[in-house]
């Protein structure tokens, strides 16, 4: 009788195994958070992007992180090379048709990098989405500009801007494929301390939305870790002093132009890194994966999202 007990508990343990783990593993901690859209910045692309540059990830794989922990994700396309203005329209008609096509009517969480944060600010001051939107966050956005594009508009004349412009807008179709019309003149001034002080003077926050903000710098501006924003980083940090926005720098924006709403601060990293960069913050070709804890760091961000939605 004892025997057939102990044979009887023994089994209703080995039953109850599974179902405690599985109650345990089916519980993520980005579940219940609204959608996450991911908004890119300048010369950046989305999920539904064509051309060569699809073949890689912008956010380099952190959205499908996020997904696998329980977060609903999209990334879509804008144009490459515009402003503020044009990049948020087409980021309002890409949320509305997700919206629809998912039949969604809640709330969302923006995340902009670089100039990505300033088109969803535009869109949601200005274009009516501020009721659908529950956090805003920016991350290496350049919200008061950025000494290098004021440095490309003065060195360049007048006169070879447009030449200069067609070229890039050329290249750009190529590798990025659509119809989109690019105009990469008003994208400079879009990104200029003159432009961001008209843009920031009819872009209040709205009342309802909840900003934050994080960013990141180079601590030097080593060729090795940071082979682009290290050759960027000298003339970011020149300009910015002229600018009187100091000269610490991720090598495209000040980290005294990142700050926006909440500021958050930015990723950790070990003794032998030295900063984050503009790209490596976003992860953009997974440049960032090898130097800091990105995934982390992106959890961070969305937890604060979920926290505050």
């Amino acid at each position: 009788m004892i025997r057939k007990s102990l044979l009887a508990i023994f089994a209703t343990a080995i039953m109850a195994t599974p179902v405690l783990a599985s109650s345990g593993s089916s519980s993520k901690p980005l579940a219940g958070t609204y959608p996450i859209i991911l908004s890119h910045g300048l010369f950046g692309w989305g999920e539904n992007t064509g051309g060569i540059i699809s073949i890689v990830n912008y956010w380099g794989g952190t959205d499908d992180y996020l997904r696998s922990q329980g977060a609903t994700v999209y990334a879509p396309a804008k144009t490459a090379a515009n402003s503020n203005e044009v990049r948020a329209g087409e980021l309002k008609a890409a949320i509305l048709t997700y919206a629809a096509a998912t039949n969604y009517s809640g709330k969302f969480h923006i995340l902009g990098h670089s100039q990505g944060g300033l088109d969803s600010r535009y869109m949601v001051s200005n274009l009516g989405l501020s009721s659908r939107v529950a956090t805003l966050t920016t991350l290496n956005t350049p919200h008061y500009g950025s000494p290098i594009a004021d440095i490309i508009k003065t060195v360049l004349p007048g006169w070879i801007q447009p030449f200069v412009a067609s070229i890039v807008e050329t290249l750009v179709k190529v590798v990025y494929g659509g119809t989109n019309q690019q105009n990469a003149l008003a994208a400079l001034s879009s990104l200029t301390k003159e432009g961001l002080s008209s843009f920031n003077s009819y872009t209040p926050n709205r009342s309802g939305v909840k900003y934050y903000s994080y960013g990141s710098y180079i601590t030097l501006p080593d060729l090795i870790q940071h082979p682009l924003m290290g050759i960027l980083h000298p003339a970011c940090a020149a300009g910015g002093l002229f600018q009187g926005q100091g000269a610490t720098n991720d090598g495209l924006v000040p980290l005294s132009s990142q700050k926006w709403g909440t500021w958050k601060g930015g990723p950790s990293y070990g003794i032998f890194t030295t900063g984050v960069d503009h790209l490596q913050v976003s992860n953009t070709l997974r440049s960032g994966s090898f130097w800091y804890d990105v995934e982390g760091f992106y959890m961070n961000m969305a937890s604060n999202m979920k926290a505050n939605q």
